[in-house]
């Protein structure tokens, strides 16, 4: 079926805007997406009627509007998960003072729906609602750790192993002994695999019927998320929040 052109163009352009918190103006936005001006100020006219984009008179810049929050309430709504893990989370934030994220997987990727920033002067810059890839974070292993087969299968197979730092897995083979020592260990690590400077560890969610639907993480630069520091004061605290927010999910193992 083919797509809806100016519907793609619409979308296009609040995907772009979405990664510009400051805003763009249409020439660079016309840049960047390969369109003329024209065409983007026709679509951002339409899309500012319906608030989904609002303008800054000052700087000419556009960004996202409110109505893209009101979309998505009831998604963020229904997702118990984030009100149900987020006091643990926010406890387990101060006991280490580095960031905590969740993450949920979506379409082959992961999704952050929360975040817990700490007050350490060197922070992460992720945002809700960014991806990253599953292959080389932790929280990504965790979640494809407990995939179907045939879904582990579909996703390995469509996989690009974009080797971003020079510890970051790059094969299939590679990845699918990684997964076999997380089911194994309980918990998963990005060694500085996704960026350099950050080293990650990860635990699952589990629902009621034992399946992982929910991952989190923490993170910090590896000067401080040592492995010692990982291996000592991390693993167990990991696993035990892990279990504490999976029970109130329904989860009885």
């Amino acid at each position: 079926m083919s797509n809806v052109q100016s519907l793609e163009r619409a979308l296009t352009i609040l995907n772009k805007l979405s990664e510009y918190p400051e805003g763009m103006q249409i020439t660079r936005l016309s840049e960047q997406l390969g369109l003329t001006k024209s065409t983007i100020h026709r679509m951002l006219a339409t899309l500012s009627s319906m608030n989904y984009v609002i303008k800054d008179d000052k700087t000419d810049r556009y960004k996202l509007g409110y109505q893209i929050l009101f979309l998505s309430r009831n998604l963020l709504n229904n997702t118990n998960i984030i009100s149900i893990a987020k006091p643990y989370l926010e406890k387990l934030c101060q006991e280490v003072n580095e960031t905590v994220h969740l993450c949920i997987e979506d379409r082959g990727e992961v999704v952050y729906i929360d975040k817990i920033e700490s007050n350490q002067t060197v922070r992460m810059y992720s945002r809700i609602g960014s991806r990253a890839p599953l292959y080389c974070t932790a929280v990504g292993k965790i979640l494809f750790s407990g995939m179907k087969e045939d879904k582990k299968n579909e996703l390995i197979s469509n996989m690009t192993f974009i080797p971003k730092t020079s510890t970051t897995i790059t094969s299939k083979e590679e990845f699918l002994g990684e997964i076999k020592n997380v089911q194994n260990k309980g918990y998963a690590l990005d060694n500085c695999e996704n960026e350099a400077v950050l080293r990650c560890i990860a635990s699952p969610i589990y629902d009621h019927d034992g399946e992982i639907i929910a991952s989190f993480s923490i993170s910090g630069p590896n000067n401080r998320m040592t492995t010692d520091f990982i291996e000592e004061s991390l693993v167990d605290k990991m696993k035990q929040y892990s279990i504490d927010i999976s029970r109130n999910l329904g989860y009885r193992g």
